[in-house]
């Protein structure tokens, strides 16, 4: 493993732990296994660390539900494979998911450049457009109707998270949300 991944790896494991402030970058070069002056080669400040963390989590994320959403014949269908995706990532990357909460309510998601943002929404957003001229979702704000989609997906995960269902259940809900999603939206 390189060690700029070890890094990036430990990271993750001890911001989920002790949080952003909680964490020295001591303690993620010893969990890495390098010097600290490694750690400062790949990465100049810890903000600049926690930044690369969540940018590589995120593009790992959208690889993966590329990787698994089909464009459906209907928009529904579209709509529920891409939140199933969503729900399963989060499901079995837990590490990552309670980090990208933690990080989008942190000081750290401001210095995301707003373009950079705006370019990894910009599928999503499509998507959402298509809905809206096909008059199969209510006419609202892309924000906000990404928004409540984000929330429901969020919530959701941390319930399954919270609960220990049997794979058979599991589906249940995610099904039974969906539903409850789309009726909001439609």
């Amino acid at each position: 493993m390189d060690k700029r991944k070890q890094i990036l790896d430990a990271a993750l494991k001890l911001f989920v732990e002790y949080g952003f402030h909680g964490t020295p970058t001591s303690l993620i070069a010893k969990e890495a296994g390098v010097a600290n002056g490694t750690l400062f080669h790949y990465f100049a400040t810890k903000d600049a660390l926690v930044i690369a963390l969540y940018v590589d989590i995120k593009s790992r994320m959208s690889a993966y539900l590329s990787e698994q959403v089909e464009v459906q014949k209907t928009f529904k269908d579209t709509i529920r494979e891409q939140y199933i995706a969503s729900v399963f990532w989060a499901l079995e990357n837990k590490l990552e998911y309670r980090f990208t909460e933690q990080f989008k309510t942190s000081p750290f998601f401001a210095q995301i450049a707003p373009k950079e943002i705006e370019e990894s929404l910009k599928p999503y957003y499509d998507m959402l457009n298509r809905g809206i001229s096909e008059n199969l979702i209510k006419p609202q704000s892309l924000d906000l109707l990404f928004t409540l989609i984000s929330s429901q997906t969020s919530g959701l995960n941390q319930y399954l998270l919270n609960h220990q269902f049997s794979k058979t259940k599991q589906h249940q809900v995610i099904s039974d949300t969906f539903e409850m999603l789309w009726n909001m939206i439609t």
